[in-house]
């Protein structure tokens, strides 16, 4: 379907302007009329509204039915093109869109996934599932459509454009995924959001080892290549397949045991302690299972004896009402007080 031109309506009512200053300087020239009177009556003729009165001569006349045809012309034109704006849902459709990015605008330490294919929609579905704000950012129609059918946040534009990762609120967001089936489009999106967000966390998809470093090398932090994590799960399933559905469980976040993450801040005043100090599974019931070192070690076995210092990131398994009392146990002493 071709699209609605508002260029030609523009040129449509830039006609019915020039019509009725044509039809003043007329009518004040062939009757001698002042300037108002001659652009009402020019006014009241291209309009088909009627006159006052029939104008003296010929010459006035045939102005008069000059100006008429020249008013239908122009009115028809314009009333069709404004069925047709309606018709085609642009004014409705900018409303609607004018509303989405107002919603867009105000979001704050949302999530941005630039390529809303397969792995995009099953990302979103994953940040939908844990309630956390996202924005989707593609230009495929299937996607967008898929975007409109979840009721998600979209932008429709491309990853690698920076006017379009700003529209999806790169500066406000907490972190991006790139997950196009482009290597190189996952690439420049990354150096684009890289560039203008030093600090954002970015987990970029990679087909192979190769597209993998060189992601790496643009600022991804974390890389996740579809196909070798999919190998790994199968020959997983076939060589242990206990333990592959367990881990299958816990990520997929059913049933009742869920992995948490929790940074030590200094705010927390937790710092400095043990985890035999903290009494964390008696006083919580989580069980802390590692801990990430601020220099970016694991201590995948810590015992009772293992300090967390701030900056430390623990990593605990448990039922939901633990990992909350586990949160609470390490959240910033101020806001327990309130």
């Amino acid at each position: 379907m071709e699209q609605f031109s508002f260029r030609r309506f523009a040129y449509a009512t830039s006609a019915l302007f020039a019509v009725l200053v044509v039809g003043m300087i007329g009518f004040r020239a062939i009757l001698g009329e002042s300037w108002i009177d001659a652009f009402y009556r020019a006014t009241v003729t291209v309009s088909l509204t009627g006159i006052d009165s029939k104008p003296r001569g010929e010459g006035a006349e045939v102005f008069t039915i000059v100006l008429l045809l020249a008013g239908v012309a122009i009115f028809a034109y314009i009333a069709g093109a404004i069925v047709e704006l309606i018709a085609r849902g642009v004014l409705t459709g900018a409303w609607a869109d004018r509303r989405r990015r107002q919603k867009i605008d105000a979001l704050r330490d949302h999530y941005i996934i630039c390529g809303y294919g397969r792995v995009g929609r099953r990302i979103g579905e994953e940040f939908r599932e844990a309630g956390v704000p996202y924005v989707v950012l593609d230009f495929g129609e299937d996607a967008l459509e898929a975007a409109r059918e979840h009721g998600d946040h979209y932008v429709e534009g491309d990853g690698t454009e920076d006017e379009d990762l700003e529209a999806a609120g790169l500066t406000r967001a907490r972190g991006l995924v790139a997950s196009s089936d482009s290597d190189a489009d996952n690439l420049y999106i990354t150096l684009s959001a890289r560039t203008a967000r030093p600090d954002l966390m970015i987990v970029a998809r990679a087909s192979d080892d190769a597209a993998a470093r060189k992601l790496r090398l643009a600022g991804a932090d974390r890389v996740v290549q579809p196909y070798a994590a999919a190998g790994r799960v199968m020959a997983g399933l076939m060589l242990k397949p206990q333990v592959t559905a367990f881990i299958d469980v816990v990520m997929t976040a059913s049933g009742d045991l869920h992995f948490e993450e929790i940074e030590v801040t200094k705010a927390c005043g937790q710092g400095g302690k043990s985890i035999r100090d903290l009494d964390i599974r008696k006083e919580t019931g989580a069980l802390v299972v590692a801990l990430r070192k601020e220099d970016g070690t694991f201590d995948t076995t810590p015992t009772p004896e293992a300090r967390v210092e701030v900056g430390d990131v623990l990593i605990a398994a448990g039922t939901t009402t633990e990992l909350r009392a586990l949160e609470d146990l390490f959240a910033p002493r101020e806001a327990i007080a309130g």
